[in-house]
């Protein structure tokens, strides 16, 4: 087996395999929280689902133990990738008190734990891209030998703060990855009207960085990018824009009805290239999945999030008093 495509990219198949059962982990907890959505039981969601290849790939391709994680709010895949457990997920949708982003302040999507080193997002997009380099900054002035990942839709690109974030990224030869996912949309808006450049990685050259477009529905490639940009942002070369070609196979979001403004082929069309499926396939090619071992993922994981879900469900609410905390000195 040590010719196999994830071999020779410096991967064991045990590797591959925790790729494969975060992806699905992801894909399924995004599931329950539609359904708990329309029972009724939770208030929103914004969806992962479609881009879990790019997330894990980009994830398993960074440092876990030190590197920094600045993620945007469909990256469920990424923080679980980082140490974000099932439950915590689903304690944050239901907005309990145990919620490791805020305590059930904030929308879910608005990740941030301080001991998995995610930094915390804020709902007006592209805030967590200076934050990745103001953090990547504060690794190279401590020489900390960290890298910081950060992520975020095509469509947030043409956000002030991307083009502050990178140029002063390259300015400065900071060791900060920004990972587009490009899933062609934003909101309603497809991508067509949102830049007039062919790709959004034709703006790393602006920034005096490497950008490259590669495909966000093979996992194994996304990982072979970012692990690329990591070395060479270990070795003082500073960042990397990468653009991963995505679809978003639901809609934008809970509040959305994305048939307005997509046709159903087009969205029939996404299942051809869903990475979860691609990554499946590689597994079963290179015989390290069976109908048997892949049954008994599936359940384990089941198992999982119907745990989580009953134990979110169940959990308490912050006290009424708490939502004075952090806003006044006390």
């Amino acid at each position: 087996m040590g010719d196999t495509r994830h071999a020779l990219l410096g991967l064991s198949d045990e590797d591959v395999i925790e790729m494969y059962r975060t992806m699905l982990t992801a894909r399924k907890v995004d599931e329950r929280l539609w359904i708990l959505n329309r029972a009724g039981k939770i208030p929103f969601v914004v969806s992962c689902q479609g881009q879990e290849g790019a997330q894990v790939g980009a994830a398993f391709a960074m440092d876990r133990e030190k590197d920094y994680l600045a993620p945007y709010y469909r990256d469920v895949g990424m923080v679980l990738a980082f140490g974000m457990t099932t439950k915590e997920i689903l304690l944050s949708a239901f907005a309990k008190q145990e919620d490791p982003n805020s305590a059930g302040r904030q929308m879910p999507g608005h990740f941030g734990q301080k001991k998995n080193r995610i930094l915390t997002g804020s709902s007006p997009v592209t805030t967590q891209v200076p934050h990745a380099v103001g953090v990547a900054l504060a690794g190279k002035m401590e020489k900390k030998n960290i890298v910081t990942l950060t992520a975020l839709g095509e469509g947030s690109t043409n956000q002030g703060d991307f083009h502050e974030a990178l140029n002063f990224a390259g300015v400065h030869k900071l060791p900060v990855i920004t990972l587009v996912e490009n899933n062609q949309y934003a909101i309603s808006v497809p991508a067509h009207k949102q830049v007039a450049c062919e790709r959004i990685s034709d703006r790393a050259i602006g920034y005096g960085m490497k950008g490259l477009t590669i495909d966000g529905n093979d996992p194994l490639a996304v990982y072979e990018a970012v692990k690329e940009a990591h070395d060479r942002a270990m070795n003082g070369e500073g960042p990397t824009l990468i653009e991963a070609m995505v679809h978003r196979m639901t809609a934008h979001s809970s509040d959305d009805n994305h048939l307005l403004y997509r046709d159903k082929q087009e969205i029939e069309d996404m299942k051809k290239t869903d990475p979860v499926v691609v990554m499946t396939d590689y597994l079963y090619e290179v015989g390290l999945l069976t109908e048997e071992t892949e049954e008994s993922i599936k359940q384990e994981i089941d198992e999982a999030i119907n745990e989580a879900t009953d134990y979110a469900d169940a959990a308490p609410y912050a006290a009424p008093e708490a939502a004075l905390d952090y806003v006044y000195e006390q």
